[in-house]
């Protein structure tokens, strides 16, 4: 027992010895986590954390890769810091207020994290005599050790978790709920970490040690990867043969089958990558002879496809990092198809070359590019439409609800994007004062709207922004926030407001004793006069006033959602006024 301690002992030494910094990120993310679930932070601090937990998030990878750097080049120090400065960089590319923080900070976030694990793939292999080889068992016991990492987490969670239920419930231990959501972030994160980095052991010089091939990898590939590759081929072949002979553009949806199919074949290719040489093993040689040949045709219909979307469009981020991983694929098919000395190297340096190249190459990277494609777009539109006037935009100007929508789309995304000094040149000056006051300042500009449809979903929201109305004719206020019903009393008077969501026959009734009334049918006639909208509907006010005996009623809501097509309405932060007769 003893002895078997002090081997625990001596490989937590080593592991912390050995991965400092790479722990130290670990559980500076996981008392992020804990600290926000303890203290129950207002919106400022809870964006804090929100930075400070993405950041640490990406030090766990980043510090990994560069301590493998550091194992390489045997002083690697300097690289490591360098690694801290990078965090510190990346911290402050967030906005310092949360209402700037928004969708387009997950198109660097997502793209970043990826970069910092494909770094772990190749960074320490830039000179080496048997790289091609050492280079594959590398990867091949990362993979492997990330693969057992997550079963030994997983069970290792689950079983804590479980034996902390046990412990409540057998015992009576008055556990808070939020020891549940604290283990599993300590277990997840910092668990998972010291568990893959045991499995590494020393590091470097152990991951690339050469070991014997995996026959789980023949087997995967062979009987599950190709058979889905060869489902995928079938598939798309038989589309291209469709829209060849219909002469029609292909769908947008086709480039991720493309995608899809590429990169698993490319995966496919790296698990039996030592096996490509052996005569015994036909299958593989044909495998990796024909793949890049199959995708020739395929990647010239990914290209029709994005195009198709982007010369309608324009560019977005989204589409933006589709082309250029479409551009990237067709590198990696060239390469492979003329290069006479090709190394499986190039596709994570390419991939990460390209990465980088899409976040900080000055104005062809992905956010510049957007931003000028959809202002261009913007203009077009109001051009093309006649929606301007001396340079200006008229919003009393007869507009149909589907181009309105597609106009306050440009001025969300642009808006987000911190373009709001150009969508200015646009607006008037009582116009101007709405855009720093209100987040969704270009909702209900137009004022002269033709609906056409009822939207895909038959889906129409009713709002209003009015926020201020006068009480001093009522005593009482009730609140309510979106279908919760109500039980109060007001003196000896029992108050009960109900709505169902029977979609045949809904209901919302509001009972003074034995006195009821149905309001449902008031707020059906309401809306009834949108019943053509398309989306979202801005009116001047939303209240409806019940009468009882003694009492009267008045009903503000801030928006009411109605699914036409199955009559069901959905009210938000309902507020009752209440006066006496």
């Amino acid at each position: 027992m003893k002895n078997k301690f002090s081997l625990v002992l001596s490989k937590i030494t080593a592991l912390v010895l050995n991965y400092p910094l790479v722990l130290l990120m670990s559980l500076a993310t996981v008392i992020v986590i804990v600290y926000g679930i303890e203290t129950n932070p207002n919106n400022v601090e809870e964006y804090l954390l929100l930075r400070l937990g993405i950041t640490f998030a990406l030090g766990i990878s980043s510090q990994f890769a560069l301590k493998m750097l550091a194992q390489r080049i045997k002083n690697g120090l300097v690289w490591q810091l360098t690694g801290i400065l990078f965090l510190i960089g990346f911290f402050f590319v967030f906005p310092s207020e949360e209402k700037n923080f928004s969708e387009v900070y997950g198109f660097i976030i997502v793209p970043t994290f990826i970069l910092s694990h494909l770094l772990v793939a190749f960074i320490s292999f830039t000179k080496n005599e048997n790289e091609e080889t050492n280079f594959w068992q590398y990867n091949k016991n990362l993979f492997i050790n990330l693969f057992l990492t997550a079963v030994f987490t997983g069970v290792l969670t689950s079983g804590v978790q479980l034996a902390i239920l046990a412990v409540q419930e057998l015992f009576n231990f008055d556990f808070k709920g939020e020891i549940y959501l604290e283990t599993f972030a300590a277990l997840s994160i910092l668990g998972s970490t010291s568990i893959f980095l045991l499995f590494n052991e020393s590091g470097l010089e152990y991951l690339e040690k050469e070991g014997s091939y995996p026959v789980v990898f023949k087997f995967f590939t062979q009987f599950i990867l190709i058979p889905l590759l060869i489902i995928y081929v079938v598939i798309l072949y038989f589309y291209c043969l469709k829209i060849t002979i219909n002469w029609e553009l292909p769908r947008g949806w086709v480039s991720y089958l493309v995608l899809a199919y590429s990169i698993v074949g490319i995966f496919a290719l790296l698990l039996v990558h030592p096996l490509h040489k052996e005569k015994a093993k036909s299958w593989i040689i044909l495998f990796s002879k024909i793949f890049y040949y199959t995708l020739i045709p395929l990647i010239v219909l990914l290209f029709v496809a994005i195009f198709t979307r982007v010369l309608q469009y324009g560019y977005t981020e989204a589409r933006y990092f589709v082309l250029l991983i479409s551009v990237w694929l067709t590198t990696v098919v060239f390469y492979f198809i003329f290069s006479k000395r090709a190394t499986i190297k190039f596709i994570p340096i390419s991939l990460f070359a390209f990465g980088v190249f899409a976040l900080i190459f000055p104005y062809i990277n992905a956010f510049s590019v957007s931003k000028k494609s959809q202002e261009n777009e913007l203009k077009q539109i109001l051009t093309n439409n006649k929606l301007m006037v001396n340079g200006l935009i008229d919003f009393k100007a007869p507009i149909a609800d589907s181009l309105k929508n597609e106009v306050e789309s440009k001025f969300e995304y642009l808006s987000q994007r911190s373009d709001k000094e150009y969508l200015k040149t646009f607006l008037n000056a009582e116009t101007k004062a709405l855009v720093e006051k209100d987040k969704y300042w270009y909702n209900g500009l137009f004022k002269n709207v033709t609906y056409t449809n009822k939207g895909v979903d038959n889906y129409v929201r009713i709002y209003t922004k009015k926020n201020t109305y006068e009480i001093k004719d009522y005593q009482y206020i009730l609140n309510s926030e979106n279908r919760g019903n109500i039980e109060t009393t007001i003196g000896k008077d029992l108050i009960n407001i109900t709505n169902t969501y029977n979609y045949q026959n809904p209901t919302f009734e509001i009972k003074i004793n034995e006195e009821v009334k149905d309001i449902m049918p008031q707020i059906k006639a309401f809306c009834n006069k949108y019943k053509s909208a398309s989306k979202d509907v801005l009116v001047d006010d939303l209240s409806f006033t019940v009468d009882f005996k003694n009492y009267q009623i008045k009903i503000l809501f801030n928006s009411i959602n109605w699914y036409t097509k199955g009559n069901n309405y959905n009210f938000e932060e309902t507020i009752y006024l209440v006066k006496s007769k």
